[in-house]
């Protein structure tokens, strides 16, 4: 067993008495089980059915688990993307966060992690303008789209927060969180000062389906919308104009062949253990 612990970030300070305020990052993704496709310039085409990224959902029930276990707490989902994003805050306040943020501008298309980051981070700094300090910023290990797994360590960095990343378990108390990530041989163990930011596995809970109750109550949640200008953000940092990497090449996975029949005439064992010693398989 490994632990690890971070301090403080220099020049935070504690926070009695504070209701605790929680953002969790969700994305609208397109949804897997339908035709997913790229634009002329290979980025995603988004255009087409979508919904809250399943491992964002994994993020909302560990925010609002934190949440039901404090006197006084407060989630906020925060997304980034184009009109139809709002629909991955309405999935999260359905399930019980508080409020919604939806950062909405043109020059966010085709916007690359660091881009999403950058973003995202001022969103964070928002929210504390205009609610108060964030103690925790909880993501999903990855967006089902692009699966980079880059983007929470990114906002970390950029707010100046210690992360704690991959985790399977969560318990938050005392102005640290701890959390278990578990590897293929060992745990380990990692605690870090709040404010900081936690990504979560699929492992970590099982998310709740919004109630009949939760729908309708979604409905008056306040949701906010800002523009990359009243974020401070510059759109020549974000989209195309400032996109650190690129698709260059994109190729279609090629068709299923039919497979090999193979008669069993007493030799269908060994046929089939020379199959799979061709195809380097045993």
């Amino acid at each position: 067993m490994h632990v690890f612990a971070f301090e403080r970030v220099p020049g935070s300070s504690g926070r009695m008495n504070l209701p605790m305020r929680i953002v969790t990052f969700v994305k609208y993704v397109p949804d897997a089980a339908g035709d997913r496709s790229f634009e002329s310039d290979n980025t995603v085409d988004r255009s087409v059915d979508g919904l809250l990224s399943e491992l964002d959902e994994y993020a909302v029930e560990a925010a609002l688990k934190i949440a039901e276990d404090e006197d006084d707490a407060e989630v906020i989902a925060v997304t980034v993307g184009p009109d139809d994003a709002v629909d991955a805050v309405r999935k999260a306040l359905q399930m019980g966060a508080d409020s919604g943020v939806h950062v909405l501008d043109e020059a966010l298309e085709a916007s690359c992690a660091l881009g999403t980051a950058k973003v995202l981070a001022a969103a964070v700094k928002k929210v504390e303008e205009e609610e108060g300090p964030v103690d925790l910023v909880i993501t999903g290990l990855a967006s089902t789209d692009g699966q980079m797994s880059v983007v929470p360590v990114q906002v970390a960095e950029l707010l100046g927060r210690p992360a704690a990343t991959q985790a399977s378990a969560l318990e938050v108390s005392g102005g640290t969180a701890k959390i278990r990530r578990d590897g293929d041989t060992a745990s380990q163990h990692i605690e870090v000062t709040l404010p900081a930011l936690v990504s979560v596995t699929d492992q970590i809970n099982e998310p709740r389906y919004p109630s009949f109750k939760g729908i309708m109550a979604a409905k008056k949640k306040p949701l906010e919308e800002y523009e990359l200008s009243e974020l401070g953000v510059d759109a020549g940092e974000v989209g195309t104009a400032g996109a650190t990497t690129e698709v260059v090449e994109l190729t279609a996975r090629p068709p299923r062949t039919a497979g090999e029949i193979v008669t069993d005439e007493g030799e269908g064992g060994n046929q089939l253990a020379a199959w799979l010693a061709s195809k380097k398989l045993v």
